[in-house]
């Protein structure tokens, strides 16, 4: 009775631990869900217009497609995948600064780089901001 019980915790506890695993990480979310989180972030720190919001929101859900395809095709090859996101990412910041107005390029620009620095905190164990 006592191993059957062990059992059944050991199983618990592997079960939860994949289902937390499954939660998508620290992006969480479907990538329609992280595409709108990501422009009511940069529509809040550029002042967005209606159309510009629009136009961002397009552009971040097919990155998002995009991406999800680019992982699936990757399989395990991390190094592989990670040189075809930054790719993708370095293409859809131009595509986002086509829109914007010449006072928000700079700020944008400004934002990449803050966005860059926490990254590359969380990457060397920094825990970020």
């Amino acid at each position: 009775m006592k191993k059957l019980m062990m059992i059944c915790a050991l199983l618990f506890s592997v079960i939860t631990y994949a289902n937390a695993q499954q939660g998508g990480g620290r992006m969480g979310g479907t990538p329609e869900e992280r595409a709108k989180r990501s422009t009511d972030m940069l529509a809040e720190k550029l002042k967005l217009s209606d159309e510009q919001k629009t136009k961002v929101l397009a552009i971040y859900t097919a990155q998002g497609a995009e991406m999800t395809k680019a992982r699936e095709a990757a399989g395990g090859d991390m190094s592989g995948m990670r040189e075809k996101m930054t790719k993708m990412n370095d293409e859809t910041n131009t595509k986002i600064d086509a829109v914007l107005t010449a006072e928000q390029k700079p700020a944008f620009k400004t934002w990449l780089e803050e966005r860059k620095k926490a990254m590359e905190a969380r990457m060397n164990g920094g825990g970020g901001k």
